[in-house]
């Protein structure tokens, strides 16, 4: 259900309750209320035809009747509201019922049952292509889709240059999209939903296939869009929904599994995706509470710098804490401390950006394992992955194995980057297998915390020491 004021916008009250059906304005851009979508799973054609003609000609009760079908739930009593101005990342494994709550918001599908409100024009790009007629060219297919989105033809004559400026196809905007490549049907359907003057996006996926260039653009104008627009994303791409995305919402078989901040929903996420193909346990601390590692006399790094500067990359290092947070396994092993070191193997509660430092992960390992692999994440304050190793192409010619009950400590040196001012964490993981096929015994989201309190970085995710930087100057015969 669609609801648009009437009123002009200086003019409309936002507290307005529904009345006998009225149209509602409130602070709410989508709203959807035990949502379910039902579809009749038949094992044959025969089937389908017995259970259209049986009712008919039987007379039979409505609990009499056979079905010759069996019902797939695609969604499953979903309930969730998204705010004007929000950004929403929808996310879940295949099959979890993503495009299809998407196409029910969109009106594209009916559900079974359930109520999904709207307030305002709704652009959505789903199935790449979709809404296009393949026998139409480009130039047809802009007009037809701009004006399914509601603009009027004098609307799409005005917006028509800047929509094949944005798509950039050149002189295929005059051939059929039929012969388009995916690329080029991307570029023409998003610049057609960057142009219809939308209040909310819903985007299914479709930016995967597009270049690197063309996704910059889009990104672009998300950004630009979402100061004062609505976006509901769906995406595979978990540091694009955390890049993005205020909110997250998981659904799994059809079902809501998790809502809220979109760090903590990915997380989450995950652990579920693991979980669909190993058992784990998605446990704060698995089957035992690990005693922290005894503390070691810490070290300032600090005082071996100038403590005048106000740019040093100050970097508080806070203590592993084996319990506070969530964390997930097959459970043949358990990280028991995850430290950052000087040279002297020394742990340290500060450490600035640009020095040589290690990262030291211990784990007890509880049952056989071979071909074990070390990692981490190393994260900003959205979860995004800033960067991030781990020990398998360090062992690749000599795998490495370790026997129950003995414990094992990786050390990775490296130079810590310049980071801007702000939060960020580690991850750390011990798992076995390769970098494409692996089981993971142990993975702690967050598991060190760090604060960056001061430095020189103004843009980037992170800043790399410069060596020697150069500059000459002709002036000429100078007279």
């Amino acid at each position: 259900m669609s609801c648009e004021s009437s009123l002009p916008s200086s003019e409309v009250n936002t507290d307005v309750l529904s009345v006998k059906g009225a149209c509602v304005v409130d602070d709410f851009a989508i709203r959807v209320t035990n949502l379910s979508k039902i579809y009749q799973i038949y094992e044959s054609p025969r089937d389908r035809l017995k259970q259209f003609v049986m009712p008919k000609i039987q007379r039979m009760t409505l609990q009499q009747r056979r079905q010759y079908f069996r019902e797939f739930w695609a969604l499953k009593d979903v309930t969730f509201e998204v705010k004007k101005g929000e950004t929403i990342g929808i996310i879940g494994k295949n099959g979890s019922g993503k495009s299809t709550l998407l196409q029910i918001i969109c009106g594209t599908l009916h559900p079974t049952s359930g109520v999904v409100e709207t307030h305002g024009r709704i652009a959505a790009l789903l199935e790449l292509g979709s809404g296009f007629n393949p026998e139409f060219t480009g130039r047809e297919n802009v007009y037809m889709s701009a004006a399914i989105l509601g603009l009027t033809s004098s609307e799409i004559d005005e917006k028509y240059d800047a929509i094949t400026a944005f798509a950039n196809i050149g002189d295929f905007i005059e051939q059929p999209v039929k012969l388009y490549s995916s690329g080029m049907m991307l570029r023409l359907a998003f610049s057609v939903i960057a142009h219809v003057d939308a209040d909310i996006l819903v985007i299914d996926e479709a930016l995967a296939v597009g270049d690197a260039f063309f996704t910059q653009k889009c990104m672009q104008f998300l950004r630009r869009f979402m100061e004062k627009g609505t976006v509901l994303f769906v995406s595979h791409d978990t540091p694009v929904v955390l890049n993005l995305c205020d909110k997250a919402i998981l659904l799994d078989q059809g079902t809501v599994i998790a809502e809220g901040d979109s760090k903590d929903v990915v997380e989450q996420y995950i652990c579920e995706v693991y979980a669909s193909s190993q058992d784990v346990v998605c446990d704060n601390a698995l089957d035992s509470v690990v005693e922290p590692t005894a503390e070691l006399e810490c070290r300032d790094m600090r005082q071996d710098l100038f403590n005048n500067s106000i740019l040093r990359n100050d970097i508080q290092v806070f203590k592993f804490d084996p319990n506070k947070e969530p964390g997930f396994g097959a459970g043949g092993a358990t990280i028991t401390s995850v430290r950052i070191l000087n040279a002297d193997s020394s742990p340290l509660e500060w450490v600035v950006g640009g020095e040589e430092i290690m990262l030291e992960i211990c784990s007890k390992v509880t049952k056989n394992l071979s071909h074990v692999i070390v990692g981490f994440l190393f994260k900003d304050r959205l979860g995004q992955v800033i960067f991030a190793d781990n020990t398998y192409v360090f062992n690749m010619c000599s795998p490495l194995s370790v026997n129950s009950g003995e414990n094992i400590t990786v050390a990775f040196e490296f130079r810590m980057p310049l980071l801007p001012s702000g939060d960020y964490s580690v991850s750390a993981a011990i798992g076995t297998g390769t970098q494409e096929e692996h089981i993971q015994h142990h993975w702690i989201h967050n598991a060190m915390q760090l604060k960056v309190h001061a430095s020189s970085i103004c843009h980037g995710l992170v800043g790399v020491p410069i060596k020697n930087i150069e500059i000459n100057v002709d002036r000429g015969d100078m007279k």
